[in-house]
């Protein structure tokens, strides 16, 4: 792969850093990657070559590139770190056989210059996640510390990617970043388009398992001029991390000399984060959790039938706050809804699990008894099931999964 072109210009009222991506070894077609954000932000955005290394290092992994050329200087320590994400990778899922991408590009000919700016950011989408990063944040940092959070980074073209979409997730994240004194800085990327071009395969296995990580880290080197330090949210707590594309054990090999990246929160499970911003009325009002991006309304941005919504909403009502939650229009649950939901797998299991306790605490044993039957099918699932997709992904390439798809539209290994 050859990273070439980097391009920093303004471009129908945006400032756009874009680079040309020429595949080498995998047949793909060269394709242009852009980075874009509002004109009033210019000044801390750049084409900064990191975030083009970043962005693709993951994508020339899985598609088998021999190499990423960049003929620009990039910063070694994050050349280093990004050989140690790729052996990560290697160990958890492709195996010892995989070949790392070898990193061709240039040596910096100076020192970096001290930073002058003392800027933290978090990605700010809204959710549960972030909202507790901002929260915690807000709580233990005095304002003039460097690690107070100023900028909220929102990123369109990966969950949403309908403009008008966007547009609506960024009012109403504009009030919670008021009232909680960040500047929200829309971004604009296509990185999602150098993954795999199946949507499920994408958010399945790839953004799940490998990118996830890198494409955030990617989207903050671009505005490394104005921020020294991101926090990505972790969607887990220490007991229940495991191989993911965005883990403590990989985020802060994305950093750079100028530009710190930290993977936040795993010290707090999800009901701990959602217990922070109970009495957090803003965020109530304009709580954003859904993923069924082209359902969005204008004031209506969960769905409220999904399993994020509902096992969102199962939360705040163990909290007592459901009703006051203006960002769901349903409060109430029912074991008929909670059934139809429901998706029980590695990911989602220990939030379902700490819900036992608060939810029969408040006499939900209805909506209890139907967690505890799909928890015990999930275990039954990984004791029989799971090893035999484990063992088709690391030797057999995903080929028994492909043939069973190519056979049945579902079966014992659907994921």
């Amino acid at each position: 792969m050859k990273i070439e072109n980097l391009i920093l210009e303004k471009k129908n009222g945006r400032a756009r850093a874009s680079a040309r991506v020429i595949w080498e070894d995998c047949g793909r077609k060269a394709q242009e990657v852009f980075f874009e954000t509002e004109l009033e932000f210019a000044d801390g955005f750049s084409a900064n070559p990191n975030a083009f290394l970043v962005g693709c290092i993951m994508p020339a992994m899985l598609y088998g590139e021999k190499r990423v050329l960049l003929d620009a200087e990039v910063c070694p320590e994050l050349k280093d770190g990004l050989i140690t994400v790729m052996g990560w990778m290697r160990y958890w899922y492709y195996g010892p056989d995989k070949p790392l991408v070898q990193i061709e590009v240039k040596k910096p000919s100076s020192l970096p210059l001290p930073s002058a700016h003392k800027r933290a950011a978090l990605f700010f989408s809204g959710g549960i996640d972030s909202l507790a990063t901002l929260r915690v944040n807000r709580i233990n940092y005095p304002p003039g510390h460097p690690g107070s959070i100023k900028d909220g980074l929102l990123v369109y073209g990966l969950e949403v990617t309908k403009p008008e979409k966007f547009d609506y997730v960024l009012k109403s994240v504009s009030e919670i970043a008021r009232d909680a004194g960040v500047t929200l800085i829309p971004v604009y990327t296509n990185l999602r388009d150098i993954g795999p071009e199946d949507v499920a395969e994408f958010w399945g296995d790839f953004w799940t398992d490998k990118f996830e990580g890198a494409v955030f880290s990617a989207v903050a080197h671009t505005f490394s001029r104005r921020i020294n330090k991101v926090y990505i949210n972790s969607s887990f707590d220490i007991p229940n991390l495991h191989p993911h594309g965005s883990h403590p054990l990989i985020d802060p090999n994305y950093s750079s000399y100028d530009l710190k990246i930290l993977h936040e929160g795993i010290a707090l499970s999800r009901f701990d984060k959602t217990r922070l911003i109970a009495d957090w009325d803003t965020a109530l009002q304009h709580l954003r959790v859904c993923n069924m991006s082209l359902e969005y309304q204008p004031g209506v941005l969960n769905c409220g039938e999904c399993e994020k919504c509902v096992r969102t909403m199962l939360t705040l009502m163990a909290l007592g706050v459901l009703e006051k939650a203006h960002a769901f229009q349903r409060h109430e649950i029912s074991t008929e809804l909670l059934n139809s939901a429901i998706c029980m797998n590695k990911t989602t299991m220990p939030f379902y699990g700490e819900l036992l306790e608060p939810l029969e605490a408040i006499g939900r044993h209805d909506l209890v008894r139907v967690i505890k039957r799909r928890m015990a099918i999930r275990k039954w699932r990984d004791r029989t099931i799971e090893p035999v997709r484990k063992f088709d992904d690391i030797f057999l390439k995903g080929n028994l999964l492909k043939l069973k798809r190519s056979v049945y539209k579902k079966g014992i290994l659907a994921r």
